[in-house]
């Protein structure tokens, strides 16, 4: 979770399960369900459709050490082959810590332990986590399958490459999105836009193949107009509705605006998108009281589309990414 959303994050899971869930903080951005929690298939399930918005990863404590007194490569391997189901051929190792490092000094460890027992080890894209977090004091050590992790990057904690084709940080919003949701745009679809300036999205949504209708007042990144493939549209979403009469497979909506008028001008939308319509939406903000402003806008949403989840993602900050689809 957020260093900003922990507080919202254990909301989110004693309204799921109830006031008796003890929940300790570990870290900044890190919590452990202590008593009376969930099954972690439950509470990835409730992650997983956006009753629970505010949590990014997920993993399931094995041990916790003293930094002084972590245990040398082969005890920690087989502290970990202990719980698995069977002998793997591979795992992924995931180490983050408090701070700015990457706990590489751990990840070599336990590549080690697990390396002299035949077994393959790499950073994601396994059936098992290995999580292993280090703040200044304590090392924990955690498994979990990627099914139930939410994220398959250490802590939730995306990193996607920074490059000269970029025209917004905003980029990296959708990409988390689409990556983190394994999400599928259709071959050669007609997408839109919404709040389209400078670009980032469009450009996002060309490299996927669709051709953009991309509606702002404002001017794109001159990259991004001088593509054959992009349509921009200088007005404002309401005045495009008034006069569009195009259907589109995607829309998404980056715009800077309240919760409730931010999903308002989705369901605008909706006479203008093919029945299962892909939806993307970041609800930016939400002051005090972040997720009772999320859930009225997502009660917004559901009266014309159907929410498929909710969370807030890394790059998002103090934002909520939405997946949906049209009726």
């Amino acid at each position: 979770m957020a260093t900003d959303s922990y507080d919202v994050a254990v909301r989110e899971i004693r309204d799921e399960f109830g006031p008796r869930v003890k929940i300790e903080r570990v870290s900044g951005d890190l919590g452990r369900i202590a008593e009376h929690g969930p099954p972690i298939e439950e509470l990835a399930a409730a992650c997983g459709v956006g009753r629970i918005m505010f949590i990014r990863h997920l993993t399931a404590e094995l041990a916790s050490f003293p930094v002084s007194e972590v245990p040398p490569a082969h005890e920690l391997t087989e502290l970990i082959l202990a719980e698995l189901p069977r002998h793997p051929r591979a795992l992924a190792v995931q180490t983050w810590t408090d701070g700015a490092s990457s706990g590489g000094s751990y990840y070599h460890l336990l590549e080690e332990g697990l390396g002299a027992r035949g077994i393959e080890v790499s950073r994601a894209g396994q059936e098992f986590v290995v999580s292993c977090f280090a703040s200044k004091k304590n090392v924990l050590i955690g498994l979990n399958r990627l099914e139930h992790s939410l994220s398959d990057w250490p802590g939730g904690r995306m990193r996607l490459a920074r490059s000269d084709e970029r025209v917004s940080r905003s980029e990296f919003k959708l990409e988390e999105a689409l990556q983190t949701f394994d999400l599928r745009l259709p071959d050669g679809g007609k997408a839109l836009d919404l709040g389209a300036s400078p670009g980032g999205w469009t450009r996002i949504l060309r490299q996927h193949g669709q051709e953009v209708w991309s509606v702002d007042p404002g001017e794109l990144d001159r990259r991004v107009a001088a593509d054959r493939g992009v349509h921009h549209v200088a007005t404002t979403a309401g005045e495009f509705f008034r006069r569009n009469q195009l259907r589109f497979d995607v829309v998404v909506n980056d715009m800077r605006m309240d919760q409730i008028l931010s999903a308002r001008v989705m369901v605008d939308a909706v006479p203008h998108l093919r029945r299962g319509a892909l939806a993307i939406v970041t609800l930016k903000g939400g002051g005090r009281n972040p997720i009772d402003a999320a859930r009225r806008a997502l009660d917004v949403l559901h009266k014309q589309y159907d929410v498929l989840t909710a969370r807030q993602l890394h790059h998002n900050r103090n934002e909520l990414t939405v997946i949906a689809q049209a009726r």
